[in-house]
């Protein structure tokens, strides 16, 4: 074999790595680019759009928090069907009428299930989203944006349809 008694193996052997490595870069974006990743449910937007306006976010919710309390008041979780209910008063314990919400129901981790449900009804004092329906048996983040005037809030609990009766497994992380 001449190439390896006269010493020009390693030009062939760096340029045999420099092109796998290259190859191998390629296949890696090819392949995760394929990968089933979910966007983002936290303030029902990605989560580049998120982290862009976190600050803007983080003061609203505090604008809102000292005019507003707000609760979830759902009594039972049930996957063929619940209503689900949401107090929001002044601090004065007094219902505060005409908010505009937005209710966002998804499984964690995956954004299949995701439904969106607009335009609950005003009874008693509370707020109603009648008869949702939940396709799966198992955990579900319940997400809601509130607007009152130009106050706005996000309010995210997690629930399990499997326990019967019972209010959320996690009681609100709220953002």
């Amino acid at each position: 074999m001449k190439i390896l008694e006269s010493g020009k193996l390693w030009p062939y052997a760096i340029g045999l790595a420099i092109t796998a490595v290259a190859g191998l870069g390629v296949w890696t974006i090819i392949e995760t680019g394929k990968a089933d990743i979910q966007p983002s449910d936290t303030y029902m937007t990605n989560y580049q759009d998120a982290d862009a306006r976190a600050n803007k976010l983080i003061k609203s919710r505090i604008v809102f928090d000292k005019e507003y309390r707000l609760k979830y008041v759902t009594n039972k979780i049930s996957q063929t069907g619940c209503d689900v209910k949401y107090a929001l008063t002044t601090k004065n314990n007094i219902a505060v009428q005409g908010a505009k919400m937005i209710l966002e129901i998804s499984r964690p981790e995956v954004a299949d299930y995701t439904k969106i449900l607009k335009e609950p009804k005003f009874e008693n004092g509370l707020y109603v989203f009648h008869n949702v329906k939940f396709p799966k048996v198992g955990v579900w983040n319940l997400v809601l944006k509130v607007n009152v005037g130009d106050k706005s809030r996000f309010y995210a609990i997690k629930t399990d349809t499997r326990i019967n009766g019972d209010r959320s497994i996690e009681e609100a992380h709220t953002y």
